[in-house]
């Protein structure tokens, strides 16, 4: 049994087709949450939603595709999975995009794709489910940052590193503003983590990161969905306006 108070609440977790947010959305499911999962394509999602079912102690999940960076589509998606479950206790923003592109090759069109998913998509996902959130007891906004965000990119792009970095700021300000309401909102900045964003770096690329990392190896998606789903529960009421470092010491260089 988990020493978490879990068991449930709904929670919506985007990009939760693959990688940390599927990783995080089954083990939600796994201690008694029911949770929404939110991604691009619905042919992963109906895929993801059909392993996590297969689990017979799985709480219910159902698969919603929205396009995070299209405010309306947002809006759209958030009254579905209220219809659905009733309310929203728990969002992850977990949907993003990744880049390496050096900064004197950044295009204006990659430069504003990564920010509107990344950014934008996060900060309309609370905007649409905020007054649902506040009507829970439990209201808890995770967003997943990055290390990048805290060191500026290693590996990554400029564009990449803003993003996250504005994920973290706003993060800030958001435990600030939604404090009365009872509302924690907090960000898990992982390190390099073996997930499907990864599959185009070489094996050299992933020694080297693993070797900057004090643990010497790359993070896990379950790694990560463990420090989510302990700021998602009650135990974590009293903790928001944190940058949750899950990333083997990558941050301390």
């Amino acid at each position: 049994m988990s020493v978490l108070t879990l068991a449930g609440r709904v929670a919506v977790v985007t990009g939760a087709a693959q990688g940390i947010g599927y990783h995080t959305a089954k083990m939600m499911c796994r201690n008694g949450m029911q949770v929404a999962l939110v991604d691009l394509s619905q042919e992963k999602l109906d895929r993801a939603a059909q392993e996590l079912r297969a689990s017979p102690d799985a709480a219910e999940t159902a698969p919603f595709a929205c396009d995070v960076s299209d405010e309306q589509a947002i809006e759209k998606t958030v009254k579905q999975i209220v219809q659905r479950f009733g309310g929203i206790d728990v969002l992850v923003n977990g949907a993003g995009i990744l880049s390496a592109t050096k900064i004197p090759d950044i295009q204006r069109s990659e430069w504003d794709k990564i920010l509107s998913v990344n950014l934008s998509g996060s900060f309309f996902m609370v905007q649409k489910t905020l007054p649902y959130l506040q009507q829970s007891k439990h209201g808890r906004i995770i967003n997943i940052s990055s290390v990048a965000g805290r060191m500026g990119g290693v590996e990554n792009s400029m564009s990449y590193a803003a993003s996250k970095g504005g994920l973290c700021a706003i993060t800030r300000g958001m435990a600030r503003h939604l404090a009365p309401f009872g509302i924690t909102a907090n960000a898990v900045c992982p390190g390099p983590t073996r997930t499907p964003i990864m599959d185009a770096y070489t094996d050299e690329k992933m020694r080297n990161l693993a070797a900057k990392n004090l643990l010497g190896r790359i993070g896990e998606p379950e790694d990560i969905a463990a420090g989510v789903c302990y700021l998602a529960s009650e135990e974590a009421g009293y903790v928001t306006g944190i940058m949750l470092d899950i990333n083997g010491g990558f941050w301390m260089g």
